[in-house]
C-alpha cells in the first residue's frame, strides 16, 4: 500500500481527518481513531465533535497515580484503560503525560506524573507497557517543557541544553524504553523554535533516545505544516484544510522533498498498521466492574497521608460532624459531570457511577453526622452559606472534618491556577471550625500543591485525596479508618507559598520563560533551600513505623545493587515507598546535590522485616557533558542516599567509580 498512494494522497495522510481519525481515502486506507486522556477515556461520540463525550471510567488523575509510586499500580491502572479504549472503539489513547511538574501553578499538573524524570519515566514506561499489552496504542505527551497553559502557543521555554537533556527529555527517553507507538509535540517553543517544527529535539527522539514510532502534532500545534513536515512531524491533527493546502503548495514549490514525503508517509501506514496489530487476538482483561473496582484500589495505593496527631485512623463510637461541598458532591445538578473533583480540560472523564458522599459513607461505620456545607466555592464563588452552623457541629464534635479542594475551574487546561492557596471562605472555614475543635482532619481534593501557611498547624491532620475517580470516596473511609494502611508518597514537593519556588523569581514575560533554575527543578532545588518546603517530595505518613537497617552495596564493576531491610514496628501491615538517590561528592561539574535513581514499594507484616533491592546501573551515576555531547560518568566517590523522602536519610553508603569501575567504599 506504501507504493500505491500517490504523492497528493501522501500530502493528504499526513494531515489527519476529521478531528480524531487518521485519512482513509474513503476505504482505500484502514484508519485509526484516537481519544483524549488523563483520568480514563474521553471520548466524543461524534467523530467530529470536542465534547458530547461518552461517560466513562473516571480513574485517579495522573498525579495520584504517581503518588502511588507502584509500578504494577501504572501498569493494571493503563490495561484498565486499554480495555476502555477498545471498548469504545479508540484505537491510540492520547497519553500517557510525562511532562516534568515545574510550576505548582500550571493548570495541567494534575495530568502529569512528577517533578522528577526518573519518577516520571519510570511510571510512564511502565504505563505504556500495560496500555500497548493489552491492545491500546500510546502517544506520550507532550514533548517538551511544557509547564504552564499561559500563553502556551506562542510562550517559549528558555532552557540549556544540558536542562533539556537531563531533566525534560529524560522521562520522554525512559518511556521509549516500552516502544510506545507514538508521541505527542506541545504547543509551547523551546528555545524559540515551535514544538511542532523542534528538529533538534524530533533528531534526538530518533537517532538517541531509542524513539520508533511517529510524532504527532497537538490538537492545532502546527502553524506551518511544511516546516513540521520537514522537522519529522508526520501527522498534524486535527485536520484543517489551510494548512493542508500550504503544504500542497511547500511541496510544488519544491519545499518539501519527496525523501521527505515518502519517509512520512510511511510512519503514518506503519503507525496504523502497528496500532491495529496491537489489538491483535486481545480480549477484555478486566470487566467493567473490574475497572471500576480498580480505581479504589489505586485510590488507597495513593493517598497521602499529610500530617497527623493521632487522631486518625478514626475509632468508632467517636462522634463526627463534617461540612464542605467536596464532602458531598454528589447533592449537586453536575454530579454526573463534577466539576468539584476534577481536573479540566481534555483531561476530564464524565464518570459512570454516581459521585460519592462522604456524609453518607461515613455514616456506614459512625452513625448520623452533624453536616453543613459551611462555604460556597466551586473556584468562582467565593462566598459564605451557614458558617456559624458548620462551628457549632465542630464545637459539638470529638472529631471535625473539613472537605476542602479545587475542581476544574481551578485547574485546567488552557490555564494556570493564580493562586496555591484555598478560597478565603475555605480558609476560612477551616480556621474556624479548627479553633473551637484542635481534632479538625482537612481533606484536600486537588490536582496540585496546596499553600496551607495560614492553617497548617492549627488542625490535628491532613489527607490529600487528589482528583480520586469513581470509587474515590470507598478508598477515603478505608484510609481514614484505619481499613487501609496508607503508603502514599508525594510526587512532588509542597512548597510553603509560592514565594517559596525557584519559579516565582524567574524572568517571565508575555513571550519568554526562562528556565533560570537550571538542573535544580522540585526537590533538587529545595535540597539548596529548605527552609521552603511544606512537605517534601517522596514524603508520606503512615500509621506504623519503619526502621530501615542493615544496607548492603554489592558490584560487579559495571552496576551496583543496593539491598537493604525494612523493619515493621507498628501495628498495621503496610507498605512503605523507599527510594534511593545518588550524591556525587566533589563533583567536576555543577551537580543537583541528589537524584533519584531507584525506589520499591514493599509490603511489611506487623513486626516483620523485607528485604529491598535495587540495582544502579551505570546510566544512573552519568550526566549530560556538553563539552562531549554525550553521557558521562566521572570517575571520583559517590554516595548511597536510602531515605523515606528527599529529606528523610536513613541509610548512607558510598561506592568509588576509577577508570570506569566500581567498587564499594567502607
Amino acid at each position: 500500500m506504501k507504493n500505491r498512494l500517490t504523492k497528493q494522497e501522501k500530502l493528504r495522510l499526513l494531515c489527519g481527518k476529521g478531528n480524531w481519525r487518521t485519512e482513509n481515502f474513503d476505504g482505500k486506507l484502514v484508519n485509526v481513531r484516537m481519544t483524549d486522556a488523563s483520568m480514563g477515556v474521553r471520548m466524543p461520540m461524534n467523530q467530529n465533535e470536542w465534547q458530547d463525550e461518552a461517560p466513562n471510567v473516571s480513574y485517579p488523575s495522573m498525579q495520584m497515580l504517581a503518588n502511588t509510586w507502584d509500578k504494577e499500580t501504572a501498569r493494571t491502572y493503563a490495561a484498565c484503560v486499554a480495555d476502555d479504549c477498545l471498548d469504545a472503539g479508540a484505537d491510540v489513547l492520547l497519553g500517557p503525560g510525562v511532562n516534568i511538574k515545574r510550576d505548582p501553578l500550571c493548570g495541567r499538573n494534575f495530568e502529569y506524573l512528577s517533578e522528577d524524570p526518573f519518577l516520571a519515566g519510570t511510571l510512564g514506561r511502565e504505563y505504556v507497557f500495560g496500555l500497548q499489552g493489552e491492545g491500546a496504542a500510546a502517544c506520550v505527551k507532550h514533548f517538551c517543557a511544557n509547564n504552564s497553559e499561559i500563553n502556551r502557543r506562542q510562550q517559549t521555554s528558555d532552557v540549556d541544553e544540558r536542562v533539556l537533556r537531563e531533566i525534560y527529555y529524560k522521562p520522554f527517553e525512559m518511556a521509549c524504553e516500552a516502544k510506545p507507538l507514538s508521541i505527542m509535540c506541545s504547543y509551547n517553543r523551546i528555545n524559540g523554535v515551535r514544538a511542532s517544527e523542534y528538529k533538534k529535539g524530533f533528531d534526538a527522539l530518533y537517532n538517541e533516545l531509542g524513539f520508533d514510532g511517529i510524532i504527532i502534532s497537538d490538537w492545532d500545534a502546527v502553524k506551518d505544516r511544511t516546516a513540521s513536515a520537514n522537522a519529522g512531524l508526520a501527522l498534524e491533527m486535527p485536520f484543517r484544510k489551510e494548512n493542508y493546502d500550504g503544504l500542497v503548495e511547500g511541496y510544488k514549490a519544491g519545499k518539501l522533498p519527496d525523501e521527505t514525503l515518502d519517509a512520512l508517509s510511511d510512519r503514518v501506514l506503519t503507525f496504523v498498521e502497528r496500532s491495529k496489530k496491537l489489538q491483535e487476538g486481545k480480549t477484555r482483561k478486566y470487566t467493567k466492574e473490574e475497572r471500576i473496582a480498580f480505581t479504589q484500589r489505586a485510590e488507597e495505593e495513593g493517598i497521602v497521608l499529610l500530617k497527623n496527631n493521632g487522631v486518625l485512623p478514626l475509632k468508632e463510637g467517636k462522634k463526627l460532624s463534617i461540612c464542605g461541598w467536596y464532602a458531598r458532591p454528589c447533592g449537586f445538578e453536575w454530579s454526573k459531570n463534577p466539576e468539584l473533583i476534577v481536573g479540566g480540560g481534555s483531561g476530564r472523564v464524565i464518570r459512570l457511577t454516581p459521585m460519592f458522599d462522604m456524609k453518607e459513607l461515613l455514616e456506614e461505620k459512625f452513625g448520623e453526622i452533624a453536616y453543613e456545607y459551611a462555604f460556597s466555592d466551586t473556584g468562582v464563588v467565593d462566598g459564605f452559606m451557614d458558617q456559624a452552623a458548620a462551628v457549632s457541629n465542630a464545637g459539638e464534635s470529638d472529631i471535625n472534618l473539613v472537605f476542602a479542594g479545587t475542581g476544574s475551574r481551578v485547574e485546567s487546561e488552557g490555564g494556570d491556577r493564580t493562586s496555591m492557596r484555598l478560597s478565603a471562605a475555605q480558609e476560612r472555614t477551616i480556621l474556624d471550625t479548627a479553633e473551637v475543635n484542635p481534632n479538625t482532619v482537612v481533606v484536600l481534593f486537588a490536582g496540585a500543591p496546596i499553600d496551607m501557611s495560614a492553617w497548617l498547624d492549627k488542625v490535628a491532620a491532613v489527607v490529600w485525596a487528589g482528583f480520586p475517580g469513581e470509587r474515590g470516596g470507598e478508598a477515603l473511609v478505608n484510609i481514614l479508618t484505619g481499613a487501609v494502611c496508607p503508603s502514599g508518597k508525594l510526587s512532588e514537593t509542597f512548597p510553603k507559598t509560592y514565594e517559596d519556588t525557584p519559579v516565582y523569581r524567574e524572568y517571565r514575560d508575555s513571550q519568554v520563560t526562562r528556565y533560570q533554575e537550571g538542573l535544580d527543578v522540585g526537590y533538587r532545588w529545595y535540597d539548596r533551600h529548605p527552609a521552603g518546603v511544606q512537605f517534601p517530595f517522596g514524603f508520606g505518613l503512615s500509621y506504623t513505623t519503619f526502621v530501615y537497617e542493615g544496607l548492603r552495596l554489592e558490584t560487579d564493576g559495571e552496576r551496583v545493587k543496593v539491598r537493604y531491610d525494612l523493619k515493621n514496628v507498628g501495628k498495621y501491615d503496610a507498605k512503605e515507598v523507599s527510594e534511593v538517590y545518588i550524591r556525587p561528592i566533589s563533583p567536576m561539574v555543577y551537580r543537583p546535590l541528589k537524584e533519584l535513581k531507584g525506589f520499591e514499594k514493599t509490603f511489611v507484616k506487623a513486626g516483620s522485616s523485607e528485604t529491598a533491592e535495587v540495582v544502579l546501573e551505570r546510566s544512573a551515576f552519568a550526566y549530560w557533558s556538553t563539552a562531549k555531547d554525550c553521557w558521562t560518568v566521572d570517575d571520583g566517590v559517590y554516595e548511597i542516599d536510602v531515605g523515606a523522602s528527599a529529606q528523610d536519610i536513613r541509610l548512607v553508603g558510598k561506592v568509588k567509580v576509577k577508570n570506569g569501575k566500581f567498587t564499594v567504599l567502607g
